[in-house]
């Protein structure tokens, strides 16, 4: 098991790991729209959803993956209205062969955004 951290995305604010990799699978912590420097993104949900993404990247490359190797997502939403937003944005992140996904409603998310995701990645060696 080996710990995977990134100055490249948010830090933990809690206590928990950007990522664990264990074996040849990547296993990240959710991601909301923080930006590396802690700030909170307040913008569309389109926009939380490609903050959310661009710290997904940064944690995936620190552990010598991508995006491209992602083979299942867990998608947390604030509103299901909000579906067909973030799935258009969630779909330029994987043009061809998706992962497998869930998505599901939730009550709250922290700091009130409006999406959280998570991924299983392969690490090719």
């Amino acid at each position: 098991m080996e710990i995977i951290s990134t100055t490249n995305a948010p830090q933990a604010i809690g206590p928990y790991s950007q990522a664990v990799k264990v074996g040849d699978f990547l296993y990240t912590s959710g991601q909301i729209p923080l930006r590396p420097d802690g700030t909170l993104l307040q913008g569309t949900v389109e926009e939380q959803t490609h903050q959310v993404f661009a710290n997904l990247k940064a944690v995936l490359e620190a552990a010598g993956t991508g995006l491209d190797q992602v083979v299942k997502t867990t998608v947390f939403i604030k509103n299901m209205d909000d579906f067909a937003r973030i799935n258009e944005v969630y779909g330029t992140y994987f043009p061809t062969n998706p992962p497998a996904r869930s998505c599901v409603e939730v009550a709250r998310l922290p700091k009130d955004v409006a999406i959280e995701v998570e991924v299983i990645a392969y690490i090719n060696k």
